[in-house]
């Protein structure tokens, strides 16, 4: 057993590795980005148009669906940080697969190894996001590790104000480069690598192992605590109905595309605003989830729908603020805000509500099933051919306004 000293000493270490981990994975990602950089690769390497809809459902739900499976691997060892420098290793080969996709091969032969790498590098954050959680609650006390998550994505913030200047200062000028691509593959490759030697470092107590089946059968039976855990259940709702918040974010960026005359200053500039939200915005939200993460969730869905409401009403009744070039970024900055909020508050909320195991299951059961309702409720969209683009987004915020009520009537303080 360390003193009192010597342990605070190791917190402290425990705090910074995890923060920096965390950071270096988001720069990774910046890179490796389904909705801006793949898209690009994929279209200069000439591949199929129609495997352009499948990166963003691969890369989110993948990491998503196979959580309970990997739960049960993760149970059977004592010390789970490697279970993330596993994961993170992977996610780097996949990374090198990809850009050598991109330089020796063409046509569908490339589109089709880059899908198969982003499947894999998918499910190789499913462990991150696993074993990320576990470590969390294991290393860091509960009054500090809302602002771990809150400072990771503070930084990853940083790193998007710094591409959306980059944008914005004509850098799509080199649009069709794709060695330098290559060379950002190579770059993040590197970054998954020190990333995971850091994670390493971590000071990690044992976990439980024994008194838990690994067989197929108790694999499904995990999915029962949606049945005997009500403060669960209603988590998992609420966090299903906050999905709404992000689904709305990109018709806050097609709307504006329709007014601009400059679509890449645009994006550039919503780019900018998001990174600024995350960058300003969370470790505010991670202080205050140490406080009440059951309070930032609320605060910040009503923050969402508000920008919603206020986005709808504006064009509906065709405010003049409307046509400014700066309105929509700005609700975009709330929105973006607000999404923070949601993120850093239910992430928390979870890593609190359990311990041990049992913190474990919750984390994998309630990926998994987001991952499913992700994939139906990405159906909602099929309502812009119905309604208008503005009608969309209000629905997402009604919808997410039902999941802040539930928050305040269903769930305890933790």
């Amino acid at each position: 057993m360390l003193d009192k000293e010597a342990q605070k000493k190791v917190d402290k270490a425990n705090v910074y590795r995890l923060v920096v981990s965390n950071f270096l994975i988001n720069l990774g990602d910046v890179l490796i980005n389904p909705k801006v950089t793949l898209p690009w690769l994929l279209q200069s390497v000439g591949a199929p148009l129609f495997l352009l809809g499948w990166l963003v459902p691969i890369r989110e739900s993948g990491s998503l669906l196979p959580q309970v499976i990997i739960a049960h691997f993760i149970y059977k060892i004592k010390i789970r940080k490697w279970v993330w420098v596993l994961g993170s290793v992977i996610q780097s080969l996949c990374v090198v697969l990809i850009g050598f996709a991109a330089l020796l091969l063409e046509g569908d032969s490339a589109g089709w190894v880059i899908i198969s790498g982003l499947v894999v590098f998918s499910v190789a954050r499913g462990l991150n996001s696993v074993a990320s959680k576990d470590v969390l609650g294991k290393t860091i006390v509960k009054n500090k590790r809302g602002s771990v998550t809150g400072w990771s994505a503070s930084a990853a913030g940083f790193i998007t104000i710094i591409i959306a200047f980059s944008m914005l200062l004509g850098f799509d000028s080199l649009h069709n480069n794709t060695g330098l691509y290559v060379w950002g593959i190579v770059a993040a490759t590197s970054i998954w690598l020190v990333a995971a030697l850091i994670y390493s470092f971590v000071r990690e107590p044992f976990s439980e192992v024994g008194g838990v089946s690994s067989s197929l059968l108790s694999v499904f039976k995990e999915f029962a605590l949606l049945r005997t855990d009500r403060t669960f259940r209603s988590f998992v709702i609420a966090r299903s109905l906050f999905l709404c918040a992000a689904l709305s974010a990109p018709y806050y960026v097609l709307i504006a595309q329709n007014n601009a005359q400059n679509s890449v200053f645009t994006l550039g500039l919503f780019i900018l605003v998001s990174g600024l939200a995350s960058l300003l915005s969370s470790p505010f939200w991670g202080l205050f989830s140490d406080y009440s993460s059951r309070q930032v969730m609320v605060f910040s869905s009503l923050l969402s729908v508000l920008s919603g409401v206020g986005l709808f009403f504006s064009a509906n009744f065709e405010l003049e603020m409307f046509s400014g070039s700066w309105f929509l970024p700005l609700l975009y900055f709330v929105l973006s805000i607000a999404h923070q909020g949601i993120r850093i508050g239910r992430k928390t909320y979870l890593v609190n509500l359990g311990e041990g195991n049992r913190r474990t299951s919750y984390v994998s059961v309630s990926n998994t099933v987001i991952g499913i309702i992700l994939l139906g409720m990405s159906s909602i969209s099929l309502l812009s051919y119905v309604v208008s683009l503005e009608t969309l987004v209000l629905i997402f915020s009604f919808i997410t306004l039902v999941g802040a009520v539930m928050v305040i009537r269903c769930l305890p303080e933790v």
